[in-house]
């Protein structure tokens, strides 16, 4: 009886060891409950495709390969590694180079699929998540793909990655080899035991990397070495800052698979960099890159009429939209002190003029974003708060934010190009009662006598008209703005760092809200370098209403509590909302081809093809 006690004692300590310095153990898949292993996973609801589905609807399955594709990037970069924070990291990188275990299909609000995972098995409480992979998946040096890909990833990018993956990936409690091909991540719960329900989806779209090829220190390094993976590209030339070419694979092994079909059409992709919007713009104009896309509504009324598109060479193309707008906004920085007071920011809100800037600029065209989830059901605008947000928002939200509350909620309107008297007399009074005074043209603090000035960083001239008009408006009621424009390296680490007063940033929008949520408005992420908490916001209700949507577990009680997040941000006045287009705008060289049928997301250059290929590979 002592033997067999001894025996046991220590295999309990090989395995205690394991979990302590690996957190990874290997069981043996006859031992596990056989549960029935899925094709795919779908944040809410069921998933459109079925097992076995030939293609995506938005792809074309018999689309020729072949022929260049040639883009259009602004900037510059100074890293081919896009998961770390080091530099600015070369355009497609994460795309073409790397792969992830599952794909995902972009006609769902987030719904993944089959990739280098054939199947998974998925907890029914989504405490666990278990992914098998594909005999057939292969780096694109030819060694397959194995668990221990997997694991060193986890850790890797748990340990060294970006601050969203260093979040994301910690949640994990452990990891265990099923089989020869089967990898489980267990989940911990949080602090009141509920567990993240997007967890599996966020592992399923982690990318491998290659163990064999990788260490830690080639990771976090900034550097140009050329990286390796597994995806349909691998990357034939750079020059730094100028250009980066990838070259298709012909042996991707990832080809054939439903995720793929139509997919990855042209042998070579070029990026190439240009210094500001104009340049790039006007070499489009000379026929040096394919596509451009548009944002600016006045560029669109008035310049693309060049010869190109009058003899029909270059195509104008609007494409619906079926996404939330996201928020693009003038974001206070409100780690400054000149930002902290709430009236200060609703101030400075009331002096934004949109209906002017909108027909003076942009022809009109343009859609004021009144919610961070706009154009979509998620927005709180119009919706009287239910029974779900109640215990999330609680009374007091009800006393002190009416109209929002009942859905009324308005940003500032401007009947005229000029600005309203009432805005500016709303705004003179918000900031007497923070404890500023018009002296002289300035308004002066009156505790230290500093008058009220902020700078607005930007990395692009296109700005320049908006935020102009903005400062021009600010100088009604004594309040001095500047633009202040630096390279895109410094506007990187200043971003990242938070070394600014006001920037104008664009937050995109999905509609599965989820984990990105933490690493834009949470508490922690406020003092986390490299986040995208760039207001600096610390709300505790906010950290509430984003746990509250990740636990959701339907449709109803998820949308609710995507509305009280998206109440909760507007109640803190922490950026001055911009606008949106209804559609996507691009204009491409005729010879391109796409899908008739376009995704929750526009048109997909991914899909594409050249018309003057007629043979298929």
């Amino acid at each position: 009886m002592a033997k067999i006690n001894i025996k046991k004692l220590i295999l309990l300590s090989i395995f205690t060891t394991s979990l302590l310095f690996h957190n990874t153990i290997t069981i043996n898949a006859k031992d596990q409950t056989e549960t029935k292993k899925r094709h795919g996973i779908s944040m809410h609801g069921t998933l459109k495709y079925e097992n076995s589905f030939p293609n995506f609807d938005y792809a074309s399955p018999n689309a020729p390969k072949g022929g260049d594709l040639n883009l259009g990037v602004m900037g510059t970069f100074t890293n081919m590694n896009p998961l770390n924070i080091r530099g600015g990291a070369g355009a497609g990188v994460r795309g073409y180079i790397y792969e992830s275990l599952l794909g995902r299909a972009l006609d769902e609000p987030f719904s993944l699929y089959g990739l280098i995972a054939e199947k998974i098995d998925l907890a029914e409480d989504r405490s666990y998540i278990t992914f098998y992979l594909n005999n057939s998946a292969k780096f694109s040096d030819g060694k397959q793909i194995t668990t221990e890909d997997v694991i060193f990833t986890h850790k890797l990018l748990r340990e060294n990655g970006r601050p969203n993956h260093r979040t994301y990936y910690s949640k994990v409690s452990k990891v265990e080899k099923i089989g020869k091909n089967g990898i489980k991540f267990t989940f911990k719960p949080s602090a009141d035991g509920k567990i993240d329900r997007e967890m599996p989806l966020i592992m399923g779209l982690m990318p491998i990397l290659p163990k064999h090829a990788m260490t830690k220190e080639q990771f976090k390094a900034s550097n140009l070495k050329l990286p390796l993976g597994s995806g349909p590209y691998t990357i034939s030339e750079i020059d730094p800052g100028k250009f980066i070419t990838y070259k298709r694979n012909p042996n991707h092994w990832a080809k054939d698979l439903p995720v793929n079909k139509g997919r990855y059409n042209f042998d070579q992709i070029k990026f190439t960099y240009y210094r500001d919007a104009n340049s790039l713009f006007e070499a489009f104009k000379k026929g040096l890159h394919d596509v451009q896309y548009e944002n600016d509504p006045g560029k669109w009324s008035k310049s693309y009429n060049f010869n190109a598109i009058r003899d029909g060479r270059v195509l104008k193309k609007e494409f619906a939209l079926k996404i939330p707008s996201g928020m693009s906004a003038l974001v206070f920085n409100t780690r400054r002190p000149i930002f902290k007071e709430q009236d200060i920011r609703k101030a400075l809100i009331s002096m934004f003029n949109f209906e002017g800037i909108n027909r003076q600029l942009y022809h009109g065209l343009y859609s004021r974003t009144k919610s961070y989830f706009d154009r979509s059901t998620l927005s709180s605008i119009g919706v009287k708060v239910d029974d779900i947000e109640q215990q999330i928002l609680g009374t007091k939200f009800e006393s002190e934010h009416t109209d929002l509350w009942n859905g009324d909620y308005k940003l500032p309107v401007n009947r005229s190009s000029n600005l309203s008297r009432k805005h500016i007399r709303k705004a003179m009074k918000l900031f007497k009662k923070a404890g500023y005074k018009l002296v002289d043209g300035k308004m002066i603090n009156q505790s230290t006598s500093e008058p009220f000035e902020f700078e607005i960083m930007t990395v692009t001239k296109s700005q320049e008209a908006l935020l102009l008009s903005y400062i021009e408006n600010l100088k009604l009621i004594g309040v001095k703005a500047i633009v202040r424009q630096v390279d895109t390296t410094q506007y990187q680490k200043r971003k990242s760092s938070f070394d600014f007063d006001m920037i104008q940033n664009n937050w995109s929008g999905s509609l599965s809200p989820g984990n990105e949520q933490l690493f834009r408005w949470s508490s922690k992420q406020a003092t986390t370098e490299g986040s995208y908490n760039f207001a600096g916001i610390k709300n505790p209700q906010i950290d509430d209403a984003i746990d509250a949507l990740l636990a959701a577990k339907d449709q109803n009680t998820f949308i609710s509590s995507v509305r009280s997040l998206d109440r909760l941000l507007l109640a803190g006045d922490y950026v001055i909302p911009l606008f949106h287009l209804k559609g996507q705008w691009l204009a491409h060289r005729a010879y391109l081809g796409h899908p008739e049928k376009a995704s929750f997301y526009g048109s997909l250059l991914d899909f594409w093809w050249d018309k003057r290929i007629k043979s298929k590979n």
